[in-house]
């Protein structure tokens, strides 16, 4: 879910902005995974940004307040969200932990960082969301802490069915300030893209494993 639209359209356009999306159907990228992409997406440039990076950080406290109340502890997911997720703790004033995506294999062996409790609340912290697996990787080390999650806020989402199924399944509610339709339709709207690459770029997101930029 995201939280309204406009924050979505908003959100979209500021990411667009500094290149922390950028949109190439005419010349794809590869993700690590070996997927042709025609969008990549990288929110730790939001942090180089203080105006945007202070309306990313106010509008996640905001509405973590109005959907879950104050938890105890917010928790960011490495390494994407640790600086956004840093930075929401600081302004709500909560304690800050992040989790790793599996235990150091030398001193404390931690997966965890930071000081937590069993019983005390949590919300975690993404910067994106695309098949949700290193979400709920860090999701699974905070159930294992028993702690109770509250659940999970982002600032983007591909809105990948698979991300939908997995989330599900874990039964955790995730909420994030933009996802893959609203940027299309602010990248239309702001003649950052044609039709005819809006087409291009929901059909890669309809399945993005099986496209091929030809």
């Amino acid at each position: 879910m995201i939280f309204k639209t406009d924050t979505a359209k908003k959100t979209a356009e500021l990411l667009l902005q500094i290149n922390a999306i950028k949109l190439q159907p005419d010349d794809p990228f590869t993700w690590a995974s070996g997927w042709k992409s025609p969008i990549y997406c990288d929110n730790r440039v939001v942090l180089s940004y203080p105006v945007i990076r202070n309306y990313v950080r106010e509008t996640l406290a905001r509405h973590i307040e109005e959907l879950y109340g104050k938890p105890d502890v917010i928790a960011g997911v490495a390494t994407g969200a640790i600086g956004i997720g840093a930075l929401v703790a600081d302004y709500m004033n909560l304690p800050f932990i992040y989790v790793r995506p599996e235990a150091k294999g030398h001193g404390r062996k931690n997966q965890i960082e930071g000081y937590i409790e069993k019983g005390q609340t949590v919300v975690v912290v993404e910067d994106l969301i695309s098949t949700g697996k290193s979400s709920l990787n860090a999701v699974k080390a905070l159930n294992e802490a028993e702690v109770q999650i509250k659940g999970m806020v982002g600032i983007f989402n591909y809105g990948f069915d698979v991300a939908k199924d997995n989330f599900k399944n874990a039964d955790i509610e995730l909420h994030t300030l933009s996802n893959y339709d609203n940027l299309l339709e602010q990248a239309l709207d702001t003649h950052y893209i044609t039709k005819a690459q809006q087409d291009i770029l929901a059909d890669w997101n309809a399945n993005p494993s099986e496209w091929n930029a030809n």
